[in-house]
């Protein structure tokens, strides 16, 4: 069974694979501070994500919506650890600027693991406009001298889980032939296990259901947890799209423009807050490197010979 791989993919179906994540991302950014601020407990909020996403998934195989494969034990074993790494990367860490900052190193990361498992080596081109986002990225975050060890750790810890997930993600597109929806149904039902046992291990339960029960008397929260609910379906299905059309490098790096985006909009938007000339640098040098990267995986795409390859998104659906 094959596959659409990084080299396979249209430029235009990459294009849209990547522009369809962003929008995804940009508005769950929204949709995320909205429901925040009634319900505090995102840990609680993405388990019953994950839940939604897995009984849908199941239900519309069941009922001939979509043409995913059945579970499959092995298949299921081999995508534990997505699982894994997936709801250890959810915990969410300080909100310090350094620990944005190192965050938005992932690409790096992600980088360096490709080259070193084995993927190849990435064209001129590719590693300096990555290069030269992590420059922005650093520069941006030069402002804030304050030295936090736990918040450090934390952020590098994040950025090792981010970067296993999505490199898995992409290798189980790749080698295994799943496609984006059978990717994210594994993961949903895999990681609730994990995810049921950070939200006890956190605190958040018993404390954060009886808060939902509490609060399911309105309305305007039921609403707003429902669109919650849709999108995070909505930004994992980009998400895993993303990542096998183009590449777990091309997804972060539309995740690092979207951050830049919602800082220059947080800024522009909500005002009150202090703008240094190292932010701004910041700020356009990730923009620089965002567009590089774009331009260089274009010319990569259109210089490759096309070729007839199945549609396992479409033979899926």
């Amino acid at each position: 069974m094959e596959n659409r791989s990084e080299a396979e993919a249209s430029p235009y179906k990459s294009l849209v694979a990547a522009v369809s994540y962003g929008i995804a991302s940009m508005a769950m950014v929204f949709i995320n501070k909205a429901i925040l601020m009634q319900y505090g407990h995102s840990m609680t909020l993405l388990t019953l994500q994950q839940l939604a996403t897995a009984l849908l998934i199941h239900f519309g195989r069941q009922m001939g919506y979509t043409r995913s494969r059945g579970v499959d034990m092995q298949t299921a074993k081999k995508l534990l650890p997505v699982s894994l790494f997936f709801a250890l990367a959810s915990l969410k860490g300080v909100n310090i600027p350094m620990y944005i900052a190192i965050k938005r190193l992932t690409p790096l990361a992600v980088l360096i693991a490709g080259f070193s498992s084995g993927k190849g080596k990435p064209t001129t081109q590719v590693t300096l406009s990555v290069l030269l986002i992590a420059a922005g990225v650093i520069i941006a975050a030069l402002g804030d001298f304050s030295f936090d060890l736990w918040g450090y750790g934390m952020a590098l810890t994040s950025v090792f889980f981010q970067t296993m997930y999505l490199v898995l993600v992409e290798r189980s597109g790749a080698e295994d032939g799943l496609s984006s929806i059978e990717i994210m149904f594994y993961n949903s039902f895999l990681s609730l296990p994990f995810l049921i046992f950070l939200i006890i291990a956190t605190g958040e339960f018993p404390y954060s259901l009886a808060l939902l029960f509490a609060k399911s008397n309105s309305l305007s929260f039921l609403v707003i947890l429902v669109i919650s609910l849709v999108m995070g379906i909505v930004l994992n299905f980009t998400m895993f799209l993303c990542t096998i059309v183009n590449s777990a490098l091309t997804t972060t790096i539309v995740g690092v423009l979207k951050g830049v985006g919602s800082t220059t909009l947080g800024f522009v938007v909500l005002g009150g807050v202090e703008v240094h000339a190292l932010n701004v640098t910041g700020l356009v040098i990730n923009t620089t490197g965002g567009v590089w990267y774009s331009y260089a995986k274009y010319q990569q795409k259109m210089s490759k010979p096309p070729r007839h390859v199945s549609d396992v998104e479409a033979h899926h659906k």
